[in-house]
């Protein structure tokens, strides 16, 4: 199993994570490289921030100007990676998920925070690993099959209730 280090911030202050929300977090950042081989030690960011910073940075990164669920920022190109000098850890990139936007959709989907959070971890590691769905529908396809295979895996299935968290 991979090395790996998961730094994970909260950067808003509306909602209060909840308990297990990092574990969980680690554990999809796992996953996604064990699922895809990926064997060398590894870093990455995880943040999470409210609507209004994501709304920000997508606009500022993406000339986007409006809220998203996540936004991925990889540091590495076609497997190539930076290197922590102190660690010889790869640095894989960021993260950033709106805790807000999350809830809402977790809600609208009808399913668990856990899994929403899941998801949008998942595909966000995916991305730094350099899965792009918008590049094709073929490219789109493969990714949501590994997203679906790797939360499956995790147990964190599409049809479980929605639980209240907050």
């Amino acid at each position: 199993m991979p090395r790996l280090k998961v730094m994970i911030r909260n950067n808003q202050k509306k909602i209060k994570l909840p308990t297990g929300l990092r574990l969980l977090v680690r554990k999809c950042c796992q996953a996604v490289l064990v699922t895809e081989e990926f064997d060398k030690p590894a870093e990455v960011s995880v943040s999470f921030v409210d609507n209004r910073e994501i709304r920000s940075l997508n606009r500022l990164y993406r000339d986007k100007d409006k809220s998203t669920d996540v936004l991925s920022f990889p540091l590495g190109e076609n497997g190539v990676y930076d290197m922590n000098n102190e660690t010889g850890a790869l640095l894989l990139g960021d993260v950033v998920i709106s805790i807000e936007t999350a809830i809402r959709q977790a809600r609208m989907y009808n399913h668990s925070l856990e899994r929403e959070v899941g998801f949008l971890t998942v595909h966000s590691m995916l991305h730094l690993l350099g899965y792009d769905h918008e590049t094709t529908p073929l490219e789109a396809a493969k990714m949501r099959e590994k997203e679906e295979l790797i939360l499956e895996h995790l147990g964190l299935t599409r049809h479980k209730e929605y639980s209240e968290i907050i």
